[in-house]
């Protein structure tokens, strides 16, 4: 299916609206069937005419469709249709919604569940990932009773009640489902079949988004090994699970691991489906940010400066990729040393995102953040604050003050008021924000901890040593119990605590030199 929608072209067909041509019960528009035989017809050595063959296919839709049982329903199904190509998921299930309260067909009527199944997965799609968990929970237990559990269909229902459960924040959940599901497609399809390899590429895929990287690692490398074998190693799906073996593997703690195996990818990739393709930029991507993370920063800026460049051209400069692959260009020239160079470079990603997005979107206010800390770093730090304090109210009003990017940027306004030389007012914000991180993360969230650091070493530098000592103090003790003592965050307390009770030290009157006689 893939290869036939990139072979039509972009925006002709999507691969999921090829496979429901060939797959599901109602009749699809002659255009689609039109362009799908003439690119089949086209593949066959020595076949007929492709001509020949479209007038053939064309001659057998027309008795098709004046036999289609639809009706008046023809009409709505093509608006709902067009609804779909454009991504109109409201109106789509507007307006499907409506052709299953008229359909005339029994309640339980194969075409009637498939109506259901397109309406649940067009709510998922329209930003409704737990109504769409919910619809299919109620589809699977109908397709269960219509068709018995081991029925296609109901397997694909069940595939994609897992899937939206996941996305509606039911990762373990979803998990479990894909496992479970996993085991029936083995028996009924066979360890082979192309959904039982989905199946087991989901059911890894959300193992490790519940914390088991290894886990989805280890599950990833069995599955490449057998997409090698089934479908061979240039295969879309093949390729698509290296790539997900090497994210988990990385997450795992392997970045150098995932670096390299990015790195082959991106090279078989664009052997296989050329350097522009959109899988091969994605994989770019990744080479670059595990590259970063291996601590190769400046290779991770210079291929995420190409990819922008790629993605520019491929997509064009405002392009949701091509400005997030400008994010991390900025972002990784400031680590290589570069802090004035990814300022000015984030004040224009600003200007850009802003005029693409809006100035409420959250990638506007994540470069607007970056350009502040970025500008801090270069040595304006008054112009940071100021920065800060504008973006503070403005997540304040878009997210709310208890969003975690806008407590955030709350700490790094009060470093920034610090730097800048207001010490006492950095330490009086920093108080005021662990409060509130202690209410909403709780006491032994990193960020409270991080909050209480801060607050410690402001406190010390407007002049209260003594309690700074006391707030480490405490510090080192609730990071032991709760990181452990050799955890680096654990060690740093431990050594600012050292710091300030030498301070403290030479503070006290105690050890002042005897004033002259």
């Amino acid at each position: 299916m893939r290869e036939l929608a990139r072979a039509l072209g972009t925006g002709v067909a999507s691969s999921s609206r090829i496979h429901d041509a060939f797959t599901k019960p109602r009749l699809p528009g002659w255009g689609l069937v039109e362009v799908l035989v003439a690119e089949l017809a086209g593949r066959v050595p020595g076949g007929a005419p492709v001509e020949h063959e479209v007038k053939r296919f064309h001659d057998l839709w027309d008795a098709a469709a004046a036999e289609d049982s639809s009706g008046p329903a023809t009409t709505l199904d093509a608006a709902i249709q067009a609804a779909v190509d454009s991504r109109n998921y409201a109106g789509a299930i507007r307006l499907g919604t409506q052709l299953l309260a008229a359909s005339a067909l029994a309640q339980d009527h194969p075409q009637n569940l498939q109506r259901r199944h397109q309406l649940a997965d067009w709510r998922g799609h329209a930003g409704k990932a737990a109504e769409a968990a919910a619809a299919f929970a109620d589809l699977v237990r109908d397709m269960t009773r219509v068709h018995g559990p081991d029925h296609p269909d109901t397997l694909d229902a069940r595939h994609d009640a897992a899937y939206w459960s996941g996305e509606a924040g039911g990762a373990a959940e979803a998990a479990a489902a894909f496992a479970d599901l996993v085991r029936d497609m083995t028996r009924v399809h066979g360890p082979d079949h192309p959904d039982t390899l989905a199946a087991r590429h989901n059911a890894a895929s959300w193992s490790g988004e519940t914390g088991g990287a290894a886990e989805a690692a280890a599950a990833f490398a069995d599955l490449v090994r057998d997409t090698i074998r089934v479908q061979g190693p240039d295969h879309p799906d093949t390729l698509d699970a290296r790539g997900h073996l090497a994210r988990w593997s990385g997450e795992a703690g392997g970045a150098a691991e995932a670096a390299a195996a990015f790195a082959d990818l991106v090279q078989d990739m664009t052997r296989v489906q050329g350097p522009d393709h959109p899988d091969t930029l994605d994989a770019l991507h990744d080479a670059a940010h595990w590259h970063g993370l291996t601590g190769d920063i400046e290779e991770a800026a210079a291929l995420f400066t190409d990819l922008a460049r790629d993605m520019a051209r491929v997509h064009g400069h405002d392009h949701p990729d091509t400005l997030d692959a400008r994010h991390y260009a900025a972002y990784w020239r400031g680590e290589a040393g570069g802090a004035a160079e990814a300022a000015a470079a984030f004040a224009d990603l600003v200007r850009d995102t802003t005029r693409v997005h809006g100035p409420d979107h959250p990638d506007t206010l994540a470069a607007r953040h970056n350009a502040a800390y970025w500008r801090g770093e270069a040595g304006g730090a008054a112009e940071a604050a100021a920065a800060f304090a504008d973006l503070v109210q403005d997540m304040t009003r878009v997210q709310g003050p208890d969003d975690p990017d806008t407590l955030d940027a709350r700490g790094h306004l009060a470093r920034w008021r610090g730097e800048a030389g207001g010490a006492a007012e950095a330490a009086a914000a920093l108080a005021d924000l662990v409060r509130d991180t202690t209410r909403v993360h709780g006491p032994d969230h990193p960020d409270t901890l991080d909050a209480r650091g801060r607050l410690a070493h402001w406190r010390g530098h407007a002049g209260d040593a003594a309690g700074a000592v006391v707030a480490l103090t405490d510090l080192v003790q609730d990071r032991t119990r709760v990181q452990g003592t050799d955890h680096p965050d654990t060690l740093a307390s431990q050594e600012a605590l050292l710091t300030w009770r030498g301070r403290d030290y030479l503070r006290s009157p105690l050890t002042q030199p005897d004033a002259p006689a």
